[in-house]
């Protein structure tokens, strides 16, 4: 975070540039300016071991397992209700269809909110600390939805659960940032977005199966269970990577060590912690003004609302047009699920190899939009998926075949939002937890609100028409990423569109 207010301040850099820098600086570059003076505490050369950089394989690997496991936990939390959706409006009287989807998508607001706060304070007090305090604070609020007495309750514990459950999604690309490197982050980005993207398809065949074996309940009391082991995991294996704070903490120890009350850090700004997060609350939403974050975030907004659409809707259309029970239309997800797996296969082999490709034929010289040919591939699969998904829908075709329409679909929204998050993390490396807020803010703010109209619109449309409807908005976006490739470097460094963060 420091590094670019100080270096913004001093330097004519491309962010880019700047950015590319700080992943090679170890205490060599960056210290080398200020070696002179001994009160500055940096890293001790280019292979000190507190560098995440230079952290371990195995400590690595353990790390991105954490934080991987955490981000798949907290989607199937925000899909596990949405089975048993019917049955909670049944226990507390009402049929508001529309209520009945928000009963699921509240949680993607809770999404909305979190990060806004959780982003500021991961680049103040780092990472670990917000992963241990949410995650607890995610065992509580579901179990007061498995104990709720009331459908305003429930929907305000669910909120509640969505801001805490933010967390792993907000700062797990920061994390990834903060050790691996650019040219093999896309592995990394694989393992991560693998949880983000297919936890949302383990809920509904977790909740089809529970709720008619337990009750609706019991589908809350798991989640807490889960997260309660998961909260251990944090405790016991997870360490600090963001380096902001590594060197702060350093600080303070040589501080008492040597009582040298003038030692600070290389990357300290000398503003107090108070006017930090006061300057740093609002950068996620001052990188959305931004037009190549904004559109790349419009663009994975709207491919994962679908996904949305697709958990409230899919009780409708194989309930309705199949005859499904409700462990049954929760198994049709595994089309979605299986094709995000494609996905991510595709988008973690192929990215890093074309990435570096592109680097070694135009010069050596490493952009961001090498990261964008990869997103057209997901932006063909999106609509193809859709036309495919509505149509033999609706002419009832064998169930199947709407099921591996839907594998389309999964598959290129896990290659829009991965290539998208690899695209924002390498253009904004040390902002990496700030701008997948802005991302996750748009992400989770559609996907929370277009299901909602997701019955109404297949009522007035029928399956078929609905869906195209989906699928038309998804071809007009197909040209983004070219336009990005072609114009994006330009765009971020031109005058009339850089934005002081």
């Amino acid at each position: 975070m420091t590094d670019i207010e100080k270096s913004n301040a001093g330097s004519s850099k491309p962010q880019t540039q700047l950015n590319i820098d700080i992943e090679r600086s170890s205490g060599e570059d960056q210290g080398s300016k200020e070696a002179k003076d001994p009160n500055v505490v940096d890293f001790d050369g280019p292979d000190d071991p507190e560098n995440p950089m230079n952290w371990s394989t195995q400590k690595k690997t353990v790390a991105i397992t954490v934080v991987s496991m955490m981000t798949m936990l907290s989607p199937i939390g925000s899909t596990i209700s949405s089975a048993a959706a019917a049955d909670i409006m049944a226990h507390f009287h009402t049929s508001n269809e529309s209520l009945e989807a928000f009963v699921t998508t509240i949680f993607l607001l809770g999404y909305t909110f979190g990060p806004i706060a959780i982003a500021p304070l991961s680049e103040l007090y780092g990472r670990v600390i917000l992963y241990q305090i949410c995650m607890a604070l995610f065992i509580v609020f579901n179990v007061a939805c498995a104990v709720a007495n009331s459908l305003g309750s429930l929907i305000v514990f669910r909120l509640l659960a969505g801001i805490m459950g933010s967390c792993p999604v907000t700062l797990g690309t920061g994390s990834i940032a903060d050790m691996i490197p650019r040219e093999k982050r896309a592995g990394a980005m694989a393992a991560y977005v693998l949880g983000a993207i297919f936890g949302p398809s383990i809920g509904p065949i977790c909740g089809g199966y529970l709720t008619p074996a337990a009750g609706w309940r019991w589908n809350f009391w798991v989640m807490a269970i889960a997260s309660g082991v998961m909260t251990l995991i944090v405790i016991v294996f997870l360490r600090e990577s963001y380096p902001y704070v590594i060197l702060k903490r350093k600080t303070e120890r040589l501080r008492k060590e040597t009582g040298n009350p003038d030692l600070r850090s290389a990357l300290d700004t000398g503003r107090t912690p108070g006017q930090l997060f006061a300057f740093s609350i609002w950068r996620p939403l001052k990188m959305l003004m931004s037009p190549i974050v904004f559109l790349l975030s419009l663009y994975a907004a709207v491919v994962y609302s679908y996904l949305y659409l697709c958990f409230t809707t899919f009780p409708l259309v194989f309930g309705g047009q199949y005859g499904f029970g409700s462990g049954a239309s929760g198994l049709a997800t595994l089309g979605l699920g299986v094709g995000s797996l494609l996905g991510v296969v595709f988008c973690g082999g192929a990215s890093d190899r074309l990435s570096n490709y592109l680097t070694a034929k135009n010069g050596g010289d490493p952009k961001p939009e090498y990261r964008l040919p990869t997103m057209t591939v997901g932006g063909i699969c999106v609509p193809i998926g859709l036309f495919w998904y509505g149509w033999t829908a609706q002419n009832k075709t064998h169930w199947i075949v709407p099921i591996i329409g839907t594998g389309f679909l999964g598959a290129g929204m896990i290659i829009t939002y991965m290539a998208s998050a690899m695209y924002l993390v390498d253009a904004y490396t040390v902002y990496a937890a700030s701008v997948t807020a802005s991302n996750t803010i748009f992400r989770c703010l559609f996907g929370a609100l277009l299901p909602l109209a997701g019955g109404a619109m297949y009522s007035a449309l029928g399956v078929g028409w609905g869906t195209s409807v989906l699928g038309f908005i998804a071809v007009a976006f197909i040209p983004v990423p070219v336009f990005f490739y072609i114009y994006g470097e330009r765009i971020r460094e031109s005058n009339v569109f850089k934005i002081e963060f």
